[in-house]
């Protein structure tokens, strides 16, 4: 012990020296910036892109927006899918052996993006390092390098038509290729943490860590975390995690709001000295951490490989958008991300969606994606507004949520236009009907829009709930093949698709 209370010290000694690399780029972001501008260049001129879009000539910004549009997923995936056959030299240098694995909210088609080595270390692995080096600016007796940690992650596959190329969620490359000083603090062992089965992983590791007591952090998303939690209770017959943890001080999360669980956490952690502290760790980049534990915000990560532009919320849907620099952001408003990397992604839209808090620091907050929203009727509401208003209300009424998804109701002869929500609880209100009008207000109360919309019920009228049996949501990913690790339901649709798509599968499962 005293040998682990001695490397943590140390640790604690190095980690301070990380922060003032993020101190650094919080005071310069300008010059931060521009020096991975002329890096991610340079690398890349002799490369079949760069020398296709002659980055050799390209000296400025305006030049670089100059030389070819904003790119989605189906314009850069012809390249990514001839590095996955093992082309090298196309959109990054030399052979790119590792392809995250995102597939969204369930969309049918997954992305693989591309992992350089380089990506890896100097985005991937780097921002797992501010993250600690920022754990342990805020927490004098962090302890994350003498006990251990666990990160749930997903499992790495071969690409069946080029076998050398290792495909998996970004979760899996960052444990499979863990710097050593760091593996002897995570929990459970490396094969465990891979096992492709979500359902089997799960069973797995909840059984190694209802034996381990000395666990202090764990990370993923928050659906998949508490369903691993509460099977390790089920398992030490303990009331809650504490009981089971003592020393445990932090959860990491990221990919949806921690909005809806909150709740379920402070009850599986029943104690004020629990911090909670989200990170935005996409497949296509660490693009943020939070820095300032008292705010909901995140520091925009500048000096991890990344260069970014940004779409004014006016210019969401055109074809060939026009973006702003870092410079010209305003706080308030909304933009969609837009991102050149040292994993080859040139100009590469990732669809999310973020609000500026703060100018030097640059802080964000994650807003939603630009596929999801609901504005049929001009009501503009977007993830970050039924997120906050599912959360106030379920406060208001003792409830807890598990999962929703929300779309809305078409005028017809004898039905007026609205939005139907789709909700799975874990506690269920007493009163659904009393819920779905506090519901209403609360979201009329943060959005201006919908509550114009809602007056007098003239353009809408109050949201409804279809209440769903435990576990619908889980069994509907499992049913399209996407169960388990990064995937996500879709909070907010601008049609119907997923809401019938859910109702029919309840029908055919449940009765």
């Amino acid at each position: 012990m005293n040998l682990r209370k001695q490397g943590n010290k140390a640790i604690r000694w190095y980690l301070k020296q990380r922060y003032k690399g993020i101190r650094r780029f919080m005071i310069h972001p300008y010059q931060t910036q521009k020096q991975w501008f002329t890096h991610l260049l340079n690398a890349s001129k002799h490369t079949e892109w760069g020398r296709k879009h002659s980055y050799k000539s390209i000296k400025t910004l305006e030049d670089y927006r100059n030389a070819f549009p904003v790119q989605d997923y189906k314009d850069l995936f012809p390249f990514i899918d001839r590095m996955m056959h093992g082309e090298k030299d196309v959109l990054w240098s030399g052979q790119v052996k590792w392809f995250s694995k995102s597939s969204g909210t369930t969309t049918g088609r997954s992305k693989y993006i591309p992992v350089t080595t380089e990506n890896l270390k100097t985005c991937h692995i780097k921002g797992s390092w501010d993250t600690m080096a920022i754990i342990y600016n805020n927490l004098p007796n962090a302890l994350q390098f003498e006990k251990k940690s666990l990160i749930m992650g997903g499992s790495l596959d071969t690409f069946d038509q080029y076998p050398k190329t290792l495909v998996g969620d970004i979760s899996s490359i960052i444990i499979q290729y863990m710097p050593a000083i760091g593996r002897q603090y995570y929990t459970p062992d490396i094969k465990t943490a891979l096992i492709p089965d979500w359902e089997k992983k799960i069973e797995a590791i909840a059984h190694q860590l209802s034996q381990e007591l000395d666990v202090v952090m764990i990370g993923g998303v928050p659906t998949w975390s508490i369903v691993l939690l509460e099977r390790i209770l089920e398992i030490t017959g303990k009331s809650n995690m504490l009981e089971v943890w003592p020393d445990f001080q932090v959860y990491t999360h990221g990919g949806v709001s921690f909005e809806p669980y909150k709740n379920r956490f402070r009850e599986l952690f029943p104690s004020d000295d629990i911090n909670y502290v989200e990170i935005y760790n996409a497949s296509e980049g660490f693009l943020g951490i939070q820095h300032d534990w008292d705010q909901d915000d995140m520091l925009l990560l500048l000096d991890n490989g990344i260069f970014y532009e940004f779409i004014p919320k006016v210019d969401w849907n055109s074809k060939n958008p026009e973006t702003i620099g870092l410079k010209d952001v305003e706080l308030g408003e909304e933009y969609a991300l837009v991102i050149s990397t040292n994993a080859g992604l040139w100009r590469y839209r990732i669809s999310d969606t973020v609000m500026f808090t703060s100018r030097l620091p640059y802080k964000i907050k994650i807003t939603g994606r630009v596929s999801q929203f609901i504005n049929v009727f001009g009501e503009e509401v977007i993830v970050a507004n039924s997120d906050e208003a599912l959360s106030k209300t379920c406060q208001i009424l003792g409830a807890q949520v598990n999962d929703y998804t929300v779309g809305p109701i078409y005028f017809s002869k004898n039905i007026k236009p609205g939005h139907q929500w789709l909700i799975e609880f874990r506690i269920p209100p007493s009163d659904l009907v009393l819920f779905e009008k506090i519901l209403d207000k609360n979201l009329r109360l943060i959005n201006s829009d919908y509550d114009a919309k809602r007056t007098n019920d003239m353009a809408l009228q109050n949201l409804t709930i279809n209440r769903l049996p435990e576990n619908t949501f889980q069994n509907w990913l499992r049913s399209k093949g996407k169960f388990g690790g990064q995937n996500k339901v879709p909070r907010l649709s601008n049609n119907r698709e997923f809401i019938e798509e859910i109702l029919a599968f309840r029908e055919n499962v449940f009765y």
